[in-house]
This record gives structure tokens, C-alpha cells and sequence, in this order.
């Protein structure tokens, strides 16, 4: 009896620390893991301008853990332009937004990154051919 006792306590104790555990990781900002670039439609708007229209996901947590750019690069991981994403986009997701960059004639193909305030760079990111190159 005292031997069944013994494993019911040690079975509370192992559903409490997986509650606290649970509730501690959901509750992290860290959960919240890496934006990804979903999906990107370039529009050439004159010789050397394009429009870069770009979804992103991220699950973001309010103004300390967010999606706050998203980039375009060329293939030497230069930085050909920069989205500042202002404010969270917490009941937005996934969520689009563009912008005009300028890119020199030589550039073929861009990498596109999205960034977040916590992990940085490290989530999904897509490699695409610029129309009429």
C-alpha cells in the first residue's frame, strides 16, 4: 500500500512540473521562433525598378518579439534593400508588404529574408530570378 502511495505522489509531481513546464515554454518569448518568407511577386516598374511584394510569417508576440524587416540580397549576400516593419503584426498572419528597390542591371537573382527582434535572421528564406534578366 505505503509502495502505491509513493508512485501516485510521484505521479502528481511529474503532472505538475509538465504543467509548469508547458506554461513556462508558452509563455517565452522565444516560442515564438523564426520569421519565414512565405512567398514573394516581383513586378519590374522601369529599367532598373522593381516591386518586391513579400508574405511573411512569424508568430509575433507583441512589441518585444516581432517580425521588424525583411531584406533583399543579391547572390554576394549584399543588401539591395530594406523593409522596416513598424509595429507587430500579432492578429495579422500571415501578413504582405511592399516596397520599390532599385537594382543595378548586373543582378540575375535575389535572396529574400525576413527578420525577427529576438532570433535575428535564420528563418525560411526564398531565392528568386528577377522578371526580364
Amino acid at each position: 500500500m505505503k509502495m502505491f502511495t509513493d508512485l501516485k505522489n510521484l505521479f502528481g509531481i511529474f503532472i505538475y512540473l509538465l504543467i509548469c513546464g508547458t506554461f513556462v515554454l508558452t509563455s517565452s518569448p522565444v516560442w515564438a521562433g523564426e520569421a519565414d518568407v512565405l512567398d514573394v511577386k516581383i513586378a519590374k516598374t522601369d529599367a532598373d525598378m522593381f516591386r518586391f511584394s513579400v508574405t511573411v510569417r512569424h508568430e509575433d508576440q507583441g512589441w518585444d518579439h516581432y517580425a521588424d524587416k525583411w531584406d533583399v540580397l543579391d547572390m554576394d549576400g549584399n543588401v539591395l534593400g530594406t523593409r522596416v516593419l513598424m509595429h507587430p503584426h500579432d492578429n495579422e498572419q500571415p501578413f504582405t508588404r511592399s516596397m520599390k528597390i532599385s537594382i543595378p542591371m548586373h543582378v540575375k537573382k535575389v535572396t529574400v529574408r525576413a527578420h525577427d527582434k529576438v532570433h535575428g535572421y535564420g528563418g525560411a528564406e526564398i531565392v528568386l530570378k528577377l522578371p526580364n534578366s
